[in-house]
């Protein structure tokens, strides 16, 4: 049987998985990206139970099939974005679609449906929120940022920067500096 858990994927996460699986006597196969599998058939009682427990740690057991599925897209994309210190040999839509194991534009009707916005345009706002990131870490150059990002240049990077944020990289990271200066000045 599997249940789903709404987390994102760090071993505390999965100790605290773990732990609270054991408190109610309930014995895992595997704990996943938000996917716990157990060996078990679980009672109403156990599920309810662990559904507490977990939402007392900041997790939550998910019911809805739509959700689960849609939170399974995110997770793969934030992860491919902010964690990922590789490239995905596929395009993103290849990637995601291998990740989740669903057919593309089966996520991406459904993504759109739930979301509001399209699974490109969820994938650009993580972009463009890394390279804010990167932009404030100031060790890389935005050519740089581009290249990590997978952008084809600089320049498509500052466009899609400059529509999203109304703001250059360059004047976002002159706010930044003049901040932190306003900042020494308290």
């Amino acid at each position: 049987m599997k249940l789903y858990i709404k987390y994102m994927v760090s071993l505390r996460c999965k100790m605290l998985v773990k732990e609270e699986l054991e408190k109610i006597g309930l014995h895992y196969v595997t704990v996943e990206l938000g996917t716990i599998e157990i060996f078990d058939n679980i009672t109403a009682e156990q599920r309810e139970q662990l559904k507490i427990n977990l939402l007392k740690s900041g997790l939550e057991l998910m019911d809805n099939k739509k959700q689960i599925l849609i939170d399974k897209i995110k997770t793969v994309i934030i992860e491919m974005i902010h964690y990922s210190k590789e490239e995905p040999v596929e395009n993103y839509s290849d990637y995601i679609s291998k990740e989740v194991g669903k057919d593309y534009n089966y996520l991406s009707d459904i993504f759109s449906e739930v979301k509001g916005v399209t699974i490109q345009q969820f994938i650009i706002m993580h972009k463009i929120e890394r390279a804010k990131e990167l932009i404030l870490y100031d060790e890389l150059n935005i050519s740089e940022i581009a290249h990590k990002l997978h952008y084809s240049s600089a320049a498509h990077l500052s466009n899609q920067f400059k529509k999203i944020t109304g703001l250059t990289p360059s004047f976002f990271k002159k706010l930044k500096k003049k901040r932190l200066v306003n900042l020494e000045d308290l």
